[in-house]
């Protein structure tokens, strides 16, 4: 026999689901509010009724005591069942349905009353007021029970009181009334608790649909799995809601973005400012794997819709990527290049074997000072005017480079660079990117020329890029230096746009600016300039004034 499954345990609570909650929590509310409600009318009914009640005995006393002759009857005639004083009070309780109606002289001895049997007796609570000339309502107790009172004095026509007149509501009468009008209200509230039930249900629908029908213990914890993923990928993440405002954004993408959480609750365009960033965040740029430059960094957007009217946008960092694809660029030329010379150097050395096999040494040696010295010109012409070491060599790098494309890299002779860059690394990159966009333009052209100008003055720094190319349109002036625009096709490694983008960013960051005209001749001319590119030269070394020691003979003679 299989074992007996356990028995389940009852399990007691609120239940799990947020439906669930919701709903039971807005009909507790519902009718928590129906039952207030009526009790607070209920309590203020009672004292009105009773008001009302003390009011109709006082007028019913007022009308009684304004009849004509009473008071003279009262004072002229002695009590009795049969008097003229009991008809009239007992005709007027029956007309007006009050409990009892009870006139007395002015010490205290009735004139009236239902029970005839209490005719002649002393009233059974105290008319002092009434006989003093004032009116009365109370609630009290008599020998007809509890009863709403009123009590007003009886005058004569020469306004002495003779008297008093007591007319009493019964108070089971007014209880019967609140009685009576509860049903009504226990109705109005049922109606009440059912339309709050039903506006509960309906809510609580909305919100199961809107949380998939998820429990809070569910909820909670996809919110911290989704803070712990948003504030542990290593890729940026901003979203925004239905009006465009940034309402989240992850370590990841302020670090890309150069912002902290004072972004949230702004548009992209007040965090950002003007820019492509700004308007990929935003949705005024589509597309897929959409590249972007924030400061000196390289990023590839992508933009998601929500179902809530909102967007959530990606933000990966490509700037090491993008740096690797232009050195792999640079790599692919130098090998060229080096191919290039490799088969050049092969056909130079069956000529040497060839001179030297002959014997025409002398013209050997010619040969070879002549191929020497190109090389030697052109690294002694660019260290000359250049003395930053990483700018010098990327010159000469790019000249050889040159050289096998056909192209011709002139240094101009205004070119001045002293050994004080603030950032090398930067201007090796504007360098770099410009020499390569000139040898890309004019590659292939006869009499291809590119000239390359750097001088200083002061601290600033100015570079100018000139090549023999079809040049570019006015039209296209600013355009080229927007993210993602080119005119060549992509490699199959990276991107293109990026080069220029960064080479203005990179002037506007130190102040500067980036332009492209037209050079003299045709072809284009782009001029960076660099304000306070150049650190302060530094103190002149001081002169020793320590004599040297004398030299031995020997040493003269070397």
């Amino acid at each position: 026999m299989s074992p007996t499954p356990p028995a389940r345990r009852l399990r007691l609570g609120l239940p799990r689901r947020v439906f669930s909650q919701v709903l039971l929590m807005q009909v507790a509310i519902a009718a928590g509010v129906a039952v207030l409600a009526t009790g607070l009318f209920l309590a203020p009914l009672s004292n009105q009724l009773d008001d009302q009640a003390m009011r109709r005995a006082l007028a019913i006393a007022q009308t009684t005591a304004q009849q004509p002759g009473l008071a003279a009857e009262v004072r002229d005639t002695p009590p009795s069942p049969n008097g003229p004083v009991q008809k009239e009070a007992e005709r007027i309780r029956k007309v007006t349905k009050a409990e009892y109606v009870v006139v007395m002289d002015w010490r205290g001895v009735r004139w009236s009353h239902t029970d005839p049997k209490q005719i002649g007796g002393i009233v059974s609570t105290d008319p002092g007021q009434a006989l003093a000339g004032r009116e009365v309502m109370e609630i009290d107790s008599g020998t007809l029970g509890r009863s709403a009172r009123g009590k007003v004095p009886l005058r004569d026509s020469d306004g002495t009181v003779v008297g008093a007149v007591s007319v009493g509501i019964a108070y089971d009468s007014v209880r019967a009334r609140l009685i009576h009008a509860i049903p009504g209200l226990l109705a109005y509230a049922g109606g009440a608790l059912a339309v709050g039930a039903l506006a509960a249900w309906v809510t609580s629908r909305r919100v199961q649909r809107q949380t998939r029908d998820l429990a809070f213990s569910d909820i909670a914890a996809l919110l911290s799995e989704r803070e712990a993923m948003l504030h542990g990928i290593r890729e940026g993440v901003v979203a925004l809601d239905r009006t465009g405002r940034i309402r989240l954004v992850n370590d990841e993408a302020q670090r890309l973005l150069g912002l902290g959480e004072t972004m949230v609750g702004r548009t992209p365009d007040e965090a950002l400012g003007a820019g492509r960033t700004a308007d990929v965040l935003a949705g005024r740029v589509t597309g897929t794997d959409l590249l972007t430059v924030r400061g000196q960094r390289v990023l590839v957007a992508n933009r998601m819709p929500t179902d809530d009217g909102g967007a959530v946008a990606t933000l990966r960092d490509r700037t090491e990527l993008e740096q690797l694809g232009r050195e792999l660029d640079s790599t692919h030329g130098l090998i060229d290049a080096l191919r290039a010379q490799d088969h050049e150097h092969a056909n130079r050395m069956h000529t040497l074997l060839g001179l030297l096999e002959l014997e025409m040494y002398d013209d050997a040696v010619e040969f070879v000072g002549e191929v020497v010295g190109d090389h030697r010109a052109t690294a002694e012409q660019v260290t000359e005017r250049i003395e930053d070491p990483l700018i010098a060599a990327l010159l000469v790098g790019k000249a050889t480079v040159a050289a096998e494309r056909g192209v011709a890299l002139w240094v101009s002779d205004r070119t001045r660079l002293p050994d004080r860059l603030v950032d090398p690394q930067g201007l090796v990159t504007v360098v770099g990117n410009l020499v390569d966009n000139a040898l890309d333009a004019v590659a292939g052209k006869p009499h291809a020329r590119v000239e390359v100008e750097l001088r200083t003055e002061g601290r600033t720094a100015m570079l100018r890029v000139c090549d023999t190319g079809p040049g570019i349109p006015p039209e296209h002036r600013e355009l080229i230096f927007t993210t993602g625009w080119s005119t060549k096709k992509p490699p199959a490694h990276r991107e293109r746009g990026i080069g220029l983008s960064l080479v203005r960013r990179l002037a506007e960051r130190q102040g500067g600016s980036a332009t492209v005209g037209e050079a003299h001749g045709g072809g284009a001319e782009f001029t960076v300039v660099l304000p306070e590119a150049l650190a302060e030269p530094g103190p002149e070394p001081a002169v020793s004034t320590v004599p040297s020691a004398p030299q031995t003979a020997e040493e003269e003679s070397r």
